[in-house]
């Protein structure tokens, strides 16, 4: 079974990103973040609507950071603090080697391959230091462009469970893809 320790905090980097810890500095980008309807479109929690809400979604990410069970960045341009998105491995297997990657952006961000970029830089901690035999993704099947994130990323579709979760009066579909370690393939970014 994996052991695993976020002491120090790792940070990673690529030619144009760099992936930092989330800190309460980041209150105003997380509420914009994960107050946004169209951001959450796809995602079954509740919008966070005041920057209290939004300090308890940063100490989640510290609190499983601390506990060494789940781990997730601030994506950031190298050279500018400000919080353009979050990434991380959480839903930790270690007795499987396995983790649950997610992420999100900001909209003025998106379609620049920023995540695309992000996501090989945290497969290749997960990989090549974590030492993870699989990462899964799970996603709504109506979110087509994070499905084609997904795949351009070597991502491959496993499963598609119909009506497997009840958020806010509706059931929603999941679909799981899947990359294994063999299969990884990183990128000069």
């Amino acid at each position: 079974m994996l052991t695993l320790s976020f002491t120090p905090f790792p940070i990673l980097e690529s030619n144009r990103l760099l992936l930092r810890a989330v800190t309460v500095d980041d209150v105003n980008e997380v509420m914009e973040l994960r107050g946004n309807p169209e951001t959450m479109k796809f995602i079954p929690r509740p919008l966070v609507t005041s920057p209290e809400m939004a300090l308890e979604h940063i100490a989640m990410i510290s609190e499983k950071i601390e506990n060494n069970i789940g781990i997730n960045w601030a994506i950031t341009i190298k050279g500018n603090p400000k919080l353009l998105g979050i990434i991380g491995h959480y839903r930790i297997q270690p007795e499987n080697y396995r983790s649950e990657i997610g992420y999100m952006l900001l909209p003025e961000y998106q379609n620049q391959g920023i995540t695309s970029e992000a996501i090989n830089i945290v497969l290749d901690y997960g990989f090549n230091v974590l030492n993870f035999h699989s990462v899964e993704a799970v996603v709504d099947p109506e979110n087509y462009v994070s499905c084609k994130v997904l795949e351009k990323n070597g991502f491959v579709k496993e499963a598609h469970f119909l009506e497997n979760e009840y958020w806010d009066g509706k059931f929603w579909d999941s679909v799981v893809y899947s990359l294994l370690k063999r299969n990884f393939v990183k990128k000069n970014y």
